[in-house]
């Protein structure tokens, strides 16, 4: 019979494997749990909102109740049934989920903006598939009551032009609230939902009915710019908007050759920049994108500023914020002028995947966000506004 001390010593090797097998998985959760969790608190926390002084608002200096915050998302492609592999799936929805909760819960925005091709496969979704996709970006969405989220169409909810029909466009309005033409306002700024796909200019049923409503909507916004004893009756019995130049908010960006211009961390890659974009397709067309800036002889005032951070997440899972911050002023104090379209102060869009700051027409500056999903691009961002 073996004695005491003989038994501890033939156990000491055990212990010090099952001691050294729990301290590496105590490591290795712990590298998992701050991966794929905590590190997004590290990395959005260095965000912050900026300060607006002397904007399209009353006085000098704006109280926190009188600025909007507003974040800007675009191309999230959740992924379908058809090209979307479910490890694919839980990674990269993961990703996005923990990302947007996350910023969510540290930047407090008063309003979330989603530029389109929210689903990667909607233009072909089942009735099924379509419902199984909704479910999962409402879970991995979901917002509190003080935060409105908006949600503009996009090619791959609805498909192409060709691709593009009545059924699908009512079936994302009916989910998502939103219309082509659609005027939301929010502390004194207004912003205009426009379906880019619908911009072909080809007399099709839906393109008809979105420029109709652009038409109108165009219209409400001239005659809140004009003075109050301006001579034309055409105004009098229009519901007039505040008197605010409109933010544009769509998916596709207005017409440009290439990203060539572009640059910034969250610009194409040198390789891709001088290629050339084709229209109706990359981006609008020059005829659609020139309806933006038809104009007429309605002169209107008023000054503005526009303060834009864009902070960037990127290398998140290594855990490294490449730091970006751009801060852009816009000012609208020279006279422009409109009749049935629009003379925005800005113009928001998404679908390239990458970030570009262009200037169009008369200065209007557009801003292409780049994609929120990591299986676009390795460095997903988002931009923070305050108005």
């Amino acid at each position: 019979m073996l004695s005491p001390s003989l038994t501890s010593m033939k156990n000491l090797p055990l212990k010090k494997r099952v001691c050294f097998l729990l301290k590496l998985v105590c490591f290795v959760s712990s590298v998992l749990i701050f991966c794929e969790f905590f590190i997004y608190y590290v990395v959005i926390f260095q965000c912050r909102w900026p300060d607006v002084k002397g904007g399209a608002h009353t006085g000098n200096e704006e109280t926190s109740a009188s600025v909007l915050k507003a974040m800007i998302l675009a191309d999230t492609h959740l992924l379908g049934e058809i090209k979307g592999h479910w490890l694919d799936k839980l990674r990269r929805e993961w990703q996005m989920e923990r990302s947007f909760q996350t910023a969510l819960w540290l930047l407090q925005p008063d309003i979330v903006f989603i530029l389109g091709d929210v689903f990667d496969e909607g233009k072909w979704d089942s009735p099924q598939a379509w419902a199984d996709d909704v479910r999962r970006f409402q879970k991995m969405f979901k917002y509190p009551v003080t935060t409105e989220l908006v949600v503009v169409v996009g090619n791959h909810d609805i498909g192409f032009h060709y691709e593009m029909t009545t059924f699908k466009v009512q079936r994302f309005e009916k989910v998502f609230n939103f219309t082509s033409g659609k005027l939301i306002t929010r502390k004194g700024t207004n912003f205009v939902l426009v379906n880019s796909v619908a911009m072909e200019g080809d007399g099709c049923t839906v393109c008809s009915t979105a420029e109709a409503k652009l038409v109108a909507l165009s219209h409400r916004l001239n005659c809140s710019q004009q003075e109050p004893n301006h001579p034309k009756k055409r105004c009098s019995d229009a519901e007039k908007p505040p008197a605010s130049q409109p933010i544009l908010l769509q998916h596709y960006p207005l017409y440009r050759k290439s990203d060539a211009e572009c640059s910034g961390e969250d610009a194409a890659p040198p390789e891709e920049k001088t290629i050339p974009f084709k229209e109706k397709y990359d981006v609008l067309s020059q005829e659609a994108s020139q309806k933006v800036f038809s104009i007429s002889s309605l002169s209107i005032g008023g000054g503005g500023s526009l303060r834009i951070p864009i902070f960037i997440l990127s290398e998140v899972e290594r855990g490294h914020a490449w730091g970006f911050l751009s801060a852009m002023a816009y000012c609208c104090a020279s006279p422009l002028q409109l009749l049935w379209w629009f003379r925005p102060r800005l113009i928001l869009s998404g679908h390239t995947h990458s970030a570009c700051h262009v200037l169009h027409e008369g200065g209007v500056p557009e801003i292409s966000v780049p994609s929120f999903s990591w299986r676009n691009r390795n460095n997903p961002s988002f931009i923070m506004v305050s108005f």
